[in-house]
């Protein structure tokens, strides 16, 4: 499946922005989503992911009661709101789609969308 991110932006600490994912070629309900990031000279993490149906969300600590991901099956897309923004949240984010395997791991994850750019300011 070919993903699509939304452009990032930049915002002030507070501040809430929402990715969108826009997925194409295949059947983007057979498909787990996640949002992972990847912050300046470290490696790619695990942010949050939902189960196809939409019923099932997983975070990471860090982002609990700030994050929210969703997705429209109908509209084949994924979003990820991010409210209450803190510097630390600023990286480059990806969607991912997977078929299986476990919803943390990045090598689970088989089609990835180009990274889009969110810059948290204090």
């Amino acid at each position: 499946v070919q993903l699509q991110a939304s452009r990032g932006g930049l915002v002030q600490a507070g501040g809430s922005l929402r990715l969108s994912c826009a997925a194409s070629g295949r059947t983007f309900s057979s498909y787990a989503m996640g949002w992972f990031r990847q912050a300046p000279g470290k490696e790619r993490e695990f942010v949050t992911a939902i189960s196809r149906s939409g019923s099932t969300t997983y975070y990471t600590d860090s982002v609990k009661g700030r994050f929210t991901i969703s997705r429209d099956n109908a509209k084949n897309t994924a979003y990820l709101q991010m409210d209450s923004l803190e510097p630390e949240d600023t990286a480059v984010y990806y969607c991912a789609a997977r078929a299986s395997g476990t919803y943390w791991q990045t090598g689970c994850y088989n089609d990835w969308g180009h990274g889009t750019q969110v810059t948290v300011s204090s």
